[in-house]
């Protein structure tokens, strides 16, 4: 065994060592004396004054702060649960969200729509359900149920459906629009393609966004039966997946990243602790001159959704049965 390995041949440490302050053997044998813990935290100090005040602040936390002072560093958690945080969300708020056939005269119209209490209440887009002589909801269980629409607002593209004998549902909750900045994380969910319970991810990419969208009863059915996406819609000046109409409104809306296809439409974009904050309206599929064709790509991560507080403040005159102009 070699001196290094065995502390019985260690030489006893000399009076006054060059550098001691620095060498482990003689740091695990005594306690530096006299001004030596100066020393370190002088030399502490000036690499902290040449790395920034962040370490700065770190290198005092360890190796003291202020005389006496007993104080130890703090992991900084990770708040954004990398890895189970988007699973999380999609297992919690998957049960309230619902895929919606509604048919008329001209066609069907496949959208998305979410639960908001536990006897039936559906909120979905004006776009999905407008004119409809039947609505078919199907829940995340398989189960179908006959919903009725009980109150449009075709100006804030906005729906309220009623399923029939419905007890005991997992309603969502409805969070605060207000709260999102640029760059939160989203989840959306919703039947896009009628592929049921489909769940994307990405961040809010921009707030108030001018959106117009079409009034006009039947239109989504129609757009479908010529094979065109649903979702007519304006921004920028220029009109896309088809004609929106004379008969149109404009409403500030949230900007996501999150892949929308047609399908999505009246589902939900959900924030990170689970909470609805907006309500999957309209998307961006190029092909063509200022318009897209249900032959083009599919998203290319510019989404649109109406802000939750905008749903809350018109849910009074939705249950009262109105339609808004």
């Amino acid at each position: 065994m070699d001196e290094h390995t065995n502390p019985q041949q260690y030489p006893a440490p000399p009076a006054n060592p060059p550098y001691a302050g620095f060498d482990p053997a003689y740091q695990s044998h005594r306690r530096p004396k006299g001004r030596r813990p100066g020393a370190l935290l002088a030399a502490c100090a000036l690499v902290a004054a040449v790395v920034g005040g962040g370490s700065a602040a770190l290198v005092g936390e360890l190796t003291g702060g202020a005389a006496g002072s007993t104080a130890h560093s703090t992991p900084v958690q990770n708040a954004s649960l990398k890895g189970s945080g988007v699973s999380a969300v999609a297992s919690a708020v998957s049960p309230s969200i619902v895929e919606i056939k509604a048919s008329t005269g001209a066609g069907q119209s496949t959208g998305s729509g979410v639960i908001i209490t536990g006897d039936g209440e559906v909120v979905t887009n004006n776009h999905v359900v407008a004119g409809a002589d039947t609505v078919q909801v199907s829940l995340k269980d398989g189960s179908t149920r006959t919903g009725t629409v009980v109150g449009t607002d075709p100006g804030k593209d906005l729906a309220l459906v009623k399923l029939q004998d419905a007890k005991g549902l997992k309603a969502a909750t409805l969070g605060d629009s207000s709260r999102l900045v640029v760059g939160d994380q989203v989840v959306a969910i919703g039947s896009p393609e009628g592929l049921t319970g489909t769940v994307t991810s990405g961040i809010v990419s921009a707030l108030n966004r001018d959106v117009t969208v079409s009034k006009e009863q039947g239109r989504g059915q129609r757009q479908q039966q010529r094979g065109l996406p649903q979702w007519p819609f304006e921004f920028g000046g220029n009109q896309y997946n088809g004609d929106t109409g004379s008969d149109k409104t404009t409403y500030k809306a949230i900007q996501t990243d999150a892949a929308l296809n047609p399908g999505n439409s009246g589902g939900a974009l959900i924030n990170m602790n689970g909470e609805i904050i907006g309500i999957n309206s309209a998307m961006y599929a190029p092909g063509g001159q200022g318009g897209g064709s249900g032959e083009s790509a599919g998203s290319v991560g510019l989404g649109f959704a109406i802000p939750v507080n905008t749903l809350k403040a018109d849910l009074a005159k939705l249950r009262a049965g109105g339609t808004n102009a």
